[in-house]
């Protein structure tokens, strides 16, 4: 019996259309990376190639991650970080901030999930740092670090890398979220916790981190990944913790190179003064939105976050590839 379900996002007036039937199997999902010809700058030995290195974290004499602005940034620290309104249509001001890199591989074909747990851990610390830092900046609201692995992505080398983008203002989904759990009288992501790890869109767990389907997920393959305990930002995190969501989130991205997919994974700190629930998404990129969903704004996903958790587990697809 088809079935199609309209599902709202937990806390967000945001809504998917869960539509399993329209799945293809998960081979079909497999894309390559196209890899840009010529010489990359991100490269042992193409250095000089990208803007002056703001630091770096070596072993055994070699660096393993290097961090410099972006080259071709999208904020800048320069002109006016105040935002204006010139009357009620027309609300403005410069595109102000820091636009970061973090090369978070040395090899050029390695993937920063097949990396040792001890580089995982590294790159999370040298993220909290960044955000940290960056943060206490004048004119910056909001730090905000994201990765995109796959052309499809929106990837545009293919050598590991990881953006760190800090700026004037608090971005749209971020400023949503911490409103909408003002509705609530506590967290209602620690209670969305403790019920999804218990329940059959759980993907991981561990001491301090647990990983889910999102109930409502736009993207095939989903996954949030939240501590446990009410954290609002990475800053805030031990290193024993830190090293529990690097366990998680490479687990997480291992499953996706199964399929050979495309991801973007971001970082959700809250913004200051709020109550956001520290969580970092990853959203897998298979499927490209449509007419309805630019229309809509609404989302149709293929592959429910049910089939999507029992993937992640080890224990999709038997009924469809016996």
């Amino acid at each position: 019996m088809l079935k199609i379900e309209l599902r709202k996002d937990y806390v967000l007036d945001r809504w998917v259309i869960i539509a399993s039937e329209r799945k293809k199997r998960p081979r079909d999902f497999a894309k390559k990376t196209k890899q840009k010809k010529g010489s990359c700058v991100f490269c042992p030995g193409n250095e000089k190639l990208t803007p002056d290195e703001l630091g770096r974290i070596e072993m055994d004499g070699k660096w393993v991650m290097r961090w410099f602005s972006n080259k071709f940034p999208f904020v800048l620290p320069e002109g006016n970080p105040e935002i204006r309104s010139a009357n009620k249509f027309f609300t403005y001001s410069d595109a102000y901030g820091m636009h970061e890199m973090i090369v978070d591989v040395r090899e050029h074909d390695k993937r920063l999930e097949e990396m040792p747990d001890e580089h995982m851990l590294a790159f999370l610390k040298l993220c909290s740092a960044r955000i940290t830092e960056l943060g206490k900046l004048d004119g910056i609201k909001y730090v905000l670090v994201f990765k995109n692995w796959g052309m499809e992505a929106g990837a545009s080398l293919a050598h590991s890398h990881t953006q760190v983008v800090a700026y004037n203002k608090v971005p749209y989904i971020v400023a949503e979220k911490a409103r909408a759990v003002k509705a609530y009288r506590s967290c209602p992501y620690c209670e969305i916790i403790g019920i999804e790890i218990n329940g059959k869109r759980r993907a991981f767990e561990n001491k301090s981190f647990a990983c889910f389907a999102p109930y409502a997920s736009r993207f095939n393959y989903e996954a949030w990944i939240f501590p446990k305990k009410h954290i609002k930002s990475i800053a805030e995190m031990s290193d024993e913790e830190l090293g529990d969501l690097g366990e998680i989130l490479k687990k997480v991205l291992l499953k996706l190179n199964e399929l050979g997919l495309p991801y973007n994974f971001f970082m959700h700190n809250s913004p200051a003064n709020e109550n956001l629930h520290f969580h970092i998404g990853v959203c897998p990129r298979s499927a490209v939105w449509g007419g309805f969903e630019i229309a809509g704004n609404d989302v149709i996903n293929s592959v429910s976050p049910e089939d999507a958790a029992e993937f992640y587990r080890g224990e999709s697809f038997e009924k469809d590839n016996p």
